[in-house]
């Protein structure tokens, strides 16, 4: 297995971002990248010289004071001064993984040589990332639309001395890791302070992040479906391959097909069904959970794109012998697929809590709550609660962010996405619905016992038998919460191969 991910103008996947993450693989640039970032900053330095009009960014000041003309004397100033003035995040930090991937995508961004930065400023970007040295981000300040200013500063402040970053489990001064790890500060150059805060790596992380997380959830909503669906004694016939051909959307399709491979050779779901119907949230889990996939597939294709793209500005064109102040940082394509993503996730969590409505509602032969001697035990009946203030949290959580903008920059920017703000929404809400799953899984599995001496299908007793050596039978009331969380690490921590994951 390769350790090492070369950086390099070939598209990056997200099953290659996953790996690069989940096996903790080192990035290093290409021959490729280092000759496109060394051609473009000998090309700007050559235009600095020999020129003495304003380019946007270079030698002027920025947003609404791009008319103000710096001298050449004073451009590592205006660049240093550009990245300690935007750190203005606050709030609570961002998460590891996400800053991780912050650097990765920032690296792969100022790879393609349209950016004017010196390879050393890239290199030390790496090296944070190559030795878990991660800076301290701040989730509010950004308004996703010249790019992710505030996030982005704190991302760079580390290489000019300054913030703060955590490694092995502790926050250093960056002052002093440098030290630590014998390395000079970064000297700003003219356009670099520009090409590290402008950009959409802060939104394009957190989507990355979520998407592969929800890939997993939409596996698992899937299965734990499956799960509770031969406990509910629910019938197949919804799932037939012909009932979904006649309306083919391609998550429907091929939600309805694993749910029938999950649920192949189980006794239950074949046994004579004494009832003709089950309620929507067991017979239309196709439609449901399909229309959430077909979602995954637009906002995949969405984030795709932007995190092989260039997105600082101005951009440079070395071959064409311009130097372009356009609008690439803006997060518009992101913010809608954010938005969509926690429309779409929602969903997942809305459906999964009618499901465990249902198994602890006494119906089908199931004992009221879950538990034998209803009454003296409450059994399963409050975390069917905690489900549905989640769920009702989510809705409120997945109200559009990017319907709103505020004007910034003394009218410059008068039109701002609030991606940053749909990024961290999402964020809530994707793990929100892992929680859900979560109880429905543990109450899935609970109501599966009652069906004895009945089986299910081979791979869910497997999966089952697997989950029960972290989570046992209930018998009587127990305090539930710490059943829940073992619940959730024991999603969390199950792994599936990348060819089932992106299918």
């Amino acid at each position: 297995m390769k350790t090492t991910h070369f950086i390099s103008s070939e598209i990056l996947e997200l099953s290659t971002v996953n790996d690069i993450l989940f096996q903790n693989k080192k990035i290093e640039l290409s021959k490729e990248s280092i000759q496109k970032i060394e051609a473009c900053r000998s090309y700007l330095d050559n235009k600095i010289k020999n020129t003495d009009q304003p380019i946007y960014g270079i030698n002027t000041g920025f947003g609404s004071l791009c008319d103000v003309k710096i001298s050449k004397d004073k451009l590592t100033k205006l660049q240093e001064n550009l990245v300690m003035s935007h750190a203005c995040g606050i709030g609570e930090r961002v998460p590891e993984q996400v800053v991780k991937l912050m650097l990765l995508l920032k690296v792969q961004s100022l790879s393609y040589g349209h950016s004017g930065v010196q390879l050393k400023t890239v290199q030390r970007l790496i090296d944070f990332f190559n030795n878990d040295i991660l800076p301290i981000i701040y989730t509010q300040g950004s308004l996703g639309a010249s790019g992710d200013l505030a996030p982005l500063a704190h991302l760079a402040l580390p290489l000019i001395a300054k913030g703060e970053v955590l490694y092995k489990d502790k926050v250093y001064k960056s002052k002093d890791i440098l030290s630590k790890f014998n390395w000079e500060s970064i000297e700003l150059q003219s356009k670099e302070g520009l090409a590290l805060l402008n950009g959409t790596q802060f939104m394009s992380a957190y989507g990355i992040y979520l998407l592969i997380k929800s890939h997993k959830l939409s596996y698992f909503a899937d299965l734990i479906g499956s799960i509770s669906l031969d406990a509910f004694d629910g019938r197949i016939e919804p799932f037939s391959e012909l009932v979904h051909l006649v309306r083919p959307h391609k998550g429907q399709v091929n939600t309805a097909k694993r749910v029938r491979e999950f649920l192949e050779g189980s006794e239950l779901i074949n046994q004579h069904k004494a009832h003709v119907q089950d309620p929507y949230s067991f017979r239309c889990i196709p439609q449901v959970h399909g229309a959430t996939k077909d979602t995954l597939d637009f906002v995949h294709k969405t984030f795709k794109i932007e995190i092989n793209s260039v997105t600082d500005n101005p951009n440079i064109f070395v071959g064409d012998d311009e130097i372009i102040s356009g609008g690439n940082f803006h997060g518009q394509p992101l913010a809608l697929a954010l938005d969509y993503l926690k429309i779409a996730m929602a969903e997942l969590g809305n459906i999964s809590e009618r499901r465990t409505y249902q198994l602890v509602s006494g119906l089908r032969g199931l004992p009221m709550f879950l538990v034998d001697n209803p009454g003296l035990n409450s059994g399963f009946m409050i975390p069917q609660y905690t489900a549905a203030s989640i769920v009702s949290a989510n809705k409120q959580l997945a109200t559009p962010a990017s319907v709103d903008s505020i004007v910034s920059s003394n009218g410059q920017e008068d039109h701002v996405s609030m991606g940053a703000n749909a990024a961290t929404q999402c964020f809530s809400i994707v793990n929100n619905v892992e929680r859900v799953l979560a109880i429905e899984l543990l109450n899935a599995s609970q109501a599966l016992y009652f069906r004895k001496p009945s089986r299910s299908s081979d791979l869910i007793n497997s999966f089952l038998e697997s989950y029960r050596s972290e989570v046992p039978f209930v018998t009587e009331d127990k305090v539930f919460y710490k059943l829940m969380e073992k619940t959730v690490h024991f999603i969390d921590d199950f792994s599936i191969d990348n060819n089932i994951l992106f299918d």
